[in-house]
């Protein structure tokens, strides 16, 4: 019960209404051709929509977060509504915004797959199916993605905790399980399908990652999860045509202000360093920060989750007073009461994040570490990007001002 529809020649900056509705046949043996259409029974829920503007310049704002814990027990939802109040609260913060918000960008761990995964993870299809259907089906989270755009990348929990570190002989079906409803109901979401001449979506999807570009503000949605490499001799947490496509973007685009999403940090690195975040893949990442020091690339904005703390950071580099990126972290939805939340403490601060023959990269935090369940909004202004973390309820935590060059 989940499908694409793609709908072409929209008018920009326009509000449109639909509505969603379907039929099962009580014969689904019988053969398409003879098929007659029976009355449809339309829901009574008028959904809206609003189309993007034209104007190069416009002002866009976006809701960023990641991490929705849900634990189900026996089959049955465990306190469904405690995790779907944080989107009644982000639904309040899209009603009343100005600019309007033009995307909500999950960056990981929509849902936990492996929420008793020592017990009993979920594994077979139809398991990950419900527990898909679930998440998706609670009534905040279901009108707010009826009518703001959604785009979703994946993180470890949509699989297994660390995948594929933790990877075992045995999950292969696992994987091909995930993936498969990953498809149907993250990916779905996102611009990662080319539509084919005839206006449909192409098939099979060829990558996760993609890229957004609303006016003068692009976004790379990279994958760092499933093409991870985890050999000593080349090791990797972007494959190789991943890291290209990612450097050309960055070079190539005229965009104003560039985000990267990656689901889990791109720094500051932490003081358990358990192999899973670009920690850990150094090589690359520097191989990245310094193509875009060279080419003094401007506006550079990092945007994760993953580690159940929210925050802002500045990099910088000791021998180039030009070079500057930023990094926005916003996670969780909402937490288990198992997980602790991120502390300042957790991360390293004191030392260079790398040294190099060129100088030394140092970050600083630009705001507070923010332990508790929140989200991120995140306002473009032609000076500024203001990133304003809130509660679940949607009342303001702290505000920031990342300037713009």
């Amino acid at each position: 019960m989940s499908d694409v529809i793609v709908l072409t020649g929209l008018q920009a900056d326009s509000r449109y209404q639909y509505q969603a509705g379907w039929f099962v046949h009580a014969n689904p043996s019988q053969p398409l051709g003879t098929l007659q259409e029976p009355p449809l029974q339309w829901p009574q829920a008028i959904y809206c929509l609003r189309t993007l503007p034209r104007a190069r310049d416009a002002a866009y704002a976006y809701i960023v977060g990641s991490c929705r814990y849900l634990r189900l027990t026996a089959g049955i939802p465990r306190a469904p509504e405690r995790g779907d109040r944080t989107f009644a609260g982000i639904q309040r913060i899209v009603d009343q915004a100005d600019p309007p918000i033009r995307g909500l960008l999950m960056t990981g761990d929509q849902v936990y797959l492996d929420d008793l995964n020592i017990v009993a993870p979920d594994r077979t299809y139809k398991d990950i199916l419900f527990k898909y259907r679930t998440v998706f089906s609670q009534p905040h989270i279901g009108k707010l993605m009826s009518g703001v755009p959604t785009y979703m990348i994946l993180d470890d929990h949509e699989i297994e905790d660390n995948w594929p570190a933790n990877k075992q002989l045995n999950d292969e079906i696992l994987y091909a399980n995930a993936m498969s409803a990953y498809q149907l109901y993250q990916a779905s979401h996102s611009p990662a399908h080319e539509l084919s001449s005839a206006g449909t979506l192409s098939r099979p999807l060829q990558q996760y990652w993609y890229t957004l570009a609303h006016g003068d503000i692009e976004w790379f949605v990279t994958d760092s999860r499933t093409e991870r490499n985890l050999s000593p001799d080349d090791r990797r947490i972007l494959d190789a045509r991943q890291e290209r496509s990612l450097l050309q973007w960055l070079v190539n685009s005229t965009a104003r202000v560039k985000f990267i999403v990656t689901s889990v940090l791109f720094y500051p690195d932490s003081k358990r360093n358990d192999g899973d975040a670009w920690q850990a893949f150094p090589q690359q990442r520097l191989r990245l920060l310094e193509s875009i020091r060279q080419h003094r690339i401007q506006n550079v904005i990092f945007v994760s989750g993953d580690v159940h703390g929210s925050m802002t950071s500045r990099l910088g580099h000791s021998e180039d007073a030009d070079f500057e990126v930023h990094t926005i972290v916003s996670s969780p939805f909402f937490n288990s009461e198992l997980l602790p939340y991120a502390t300042a403490s957790d991360f390293i601060f004191e030392s260079p994040m790398v040294r190099s023959e060129k100088g030394d990269y140092r970050y600083e935090l630009t705001s507070p570490v923010i332990g508790q369940d929140n989200f991120a909004h995140l306002q473009v202004t032609a000076q500024s990007v203001r990133v304003t973390f809130h509660d679940c309820d949607g009342r303001p935590l702290e505000v920031v001002e990342i300037p713009l060059r």
